[in-house]
């Protein structure tokens, strides 16, 4: 198995998985300018302005928008407050740069609410040592130097539909930050986000800084059989899918950066066949997070129902 020790991504053949769920939502237009510098737009609602009634007022539309968003189903109205909060500073911080056309205010709400749910309860600084997230209008290509686990060194092409890199920015596919919110197991977004945090103590090797109190001897552990005994299952597979966990995608056979993503992934959008099949990867995750994404998920087949107060409304 090969790895690029200076960027992960989601190749484009699971792109495939996400086809034809793109939502709209309605957005308050006139929110955003262009910039006489070319495609990067500007948006008011998230510019230079710090006071507090201007920002209550971009978390008070940014909610409205994330309310109709699968993932976000079941969260409390302080989890949505915090979210939101947490978006307005994303877009602020962040340079967010179309290739080749505007950004329009659904996608820029798109991209920052599905970014920071994993650090919902990390906050801000979880995301920090980064500035740029580059948006192209479809999969792109990327030409990266490798290493193989002989120590050789590759170079190659590559097709994608997100990647984070080590150096620098986040990397993604508009189509498919627009398919990701579904609770399928496939979400682009978090899945590079889990690479970040991932490379906060290094290259990703799906071994992230862990919160005091967790065990590291525990979590290597735990992740390596796992990691093992999925790769095991892949090859002896005739169709190249997991027969023990056909709900997890093979991409996360790649490499155990990609295992973890791929599950950070599950976590998010199906959480009950992550514990149900992984509990304890699942307990780890929880532990990481600082979620429980499973008291607030329907089980599989169920509905998306609100609830009589109003909150976790999705």
């Amino acid at each position: 198995m090969l790895h690029d020790a200076k960027a992960d991504g989601r190749k484009e053949g699971n792109e495939q998985d996400g086809a034809g769920r793109r939502r709209e939502a309605v957005i308050p237009c006139g929110l955003y300018k262009q910039s006489l510098k070319g495609s990067v737009v500007i948006f008011d609602w998230f510019g230079k302005a710090k006071r507090r009634e201007q920002a209550q007022e971009q978390a008070l539309r940014l909610g409205e928008i994330g309310r109709g968003l699968p993932l976000l189903h079941g969260l409390t109205d302080d989890e949505w407050q915090r979210l939101a909060g947490l978006a307005v500073g994303f877009l602020h911080d962040k340079s967010l740069l179309p290739i080749n056309g505007m950004l329009v205010e659904q996608e820029a709400a798109l991209v920052a609410l599905q970014a920071v749910l994993p650090v919902l309860n990390l906050g801000e600084e979880a995301l920090a040592g980064w500035q740029e997230v580059i948006l192209y209008p479809d999969a792109f290509v990327t030409r990266d130097l490798w290493f193989d686990y002989a120590g050789l060194a590759h170079e190659g092409e590559q097709v994608l539909i997100g990647q984070a890199r080590q150096d620098g920015p986040l990397v993604l596919s508009l189509p498919a930050v627009a398919d990701s919110p579904e609770l399928d197991g496939w979400n682009v977004v978090i899945h590079e986000i889990a690479h970040k945090l991932d490379m906060l103590n290094g290259a990703p090797n799906g071994y992230p800084p862990l919160h005091k109190g967790m065990s590291r001897e525990q979590w290597a552990s735990d992740w390596g059989r796992a990691y093992d005994t999925f790769c095991r299952d892949l090859d002896t597979s005739p169709d190249g899918e997991s027969e023990q966990w056909p709900w997890l995608d093979p991409y996360a056979g790649e490499h155990p950066a990609e295992f973890f993503a791929v599950l950070s992934e599950a976590f998010f959008e199906t959480p009950h066949w992550l514990q149900c099949d992984l509990p304890e990867l699942y307990r780890h995750l929880a532990a990481f997070y600082r979620q429980d994404p499973v008291k607030r998920l329907p089980e599989p087949g169920e509905s998306l129902v609100p609830s009589a107060t109003g909150e976790g409304a999705g």
